[in-house]
């Protein structure tokens, strides 16, 4: 006349009792991360077979624990830009074990890497003729920050892209003697007695009689 009694009550007298035991319900849950926890026979004296179901891969399953998911760290994009990323083994029991590689083959594991991207070191220059070209952060990730500054006036500069430069063609003396050289806009114009040339040396009468 021995008795059986469940944990949840249910009581049998001479035999074994029928207790349900969903595994399924234990807080955590026995499956791991982004897992369904299935429980197909909830007889207490069947126990550990309960089933996890990967929810980003219903095709991954385990029994009796947590399943191994597929899981690429890379769709995220931690890396930075100009890098690429890549996760060698793309499962939830393997995480932070991503590569970003930078494009000068600078390699960081778990986070976005340091690269250094000197964008003044392009050919051709990204400024104009006669200008110097100088990129204060180096990073992948800051891009277009260089700056163009003037070689005739270095007070005169412009970041990323090349900066308008005053040129004084007249500083090289193109004009003959005896002739005055304006260039107002960039331009080269020689005065005398009312004689202009533009772009070259004016051809001026001289009386040297006239002299006194």
């Amino acid at each position: 006349d021995f008795t059986c009694t469940c944990a949840n009550g249910v009581v049998t007298t001479g035999a074994s009792a029928t207790c349900e035991t969903d595994e399924c319900a234990a807080t955590p849950s026995p499956c791991g991360a982004d897992q369904t926890c299935s429980d197909p026979n909830t007889a207490a004296n069947k126990l550990h077979d309960f089933e996890c179901t990967c929810k980003s891969d219903t095709s991954l399953k385990a029994v009796d624990g947590p399943a191994t998911c597929d899981k690429d760290e890379c769709k995220s994009d931690p890396c930075g830009m100009g890098q690429t990323c890549n996760d060698p083994v793309k499962s939830l029991n393997s995480l932070k074990d991503f590569t970003c590689t930078c494009a000068n083959g600078v390699v960081t594991t778990g986070a976005s890497a340091t690269c250094e991207n000197d964008e003044c070191a392009a050919m051709p220059s990204p400024c104009g003729a006669d200008q110097t070209c100088s990129d204060p952060d180096k990073a992948a990730n800051k891009l277009h920050d260089f700056e163009c500054t003037c070689n005739s006036d270095m007070s005169i500069k412009k970041v990323d892209g090349p900066a308008t430069c005053d040129k004084d063609e007249c500083k090289s003396d193109p004009c003959g003697m005896g002739q005055t050289c304006n260039d107002p806009v960039k331009s080269l114009t020689s005065l005398n007695n009312g004689v202009v040339t533009t772009g070259a040396s004016a051809t001026c009468e001289t009386d040297e009689c006239a002299l006194q």
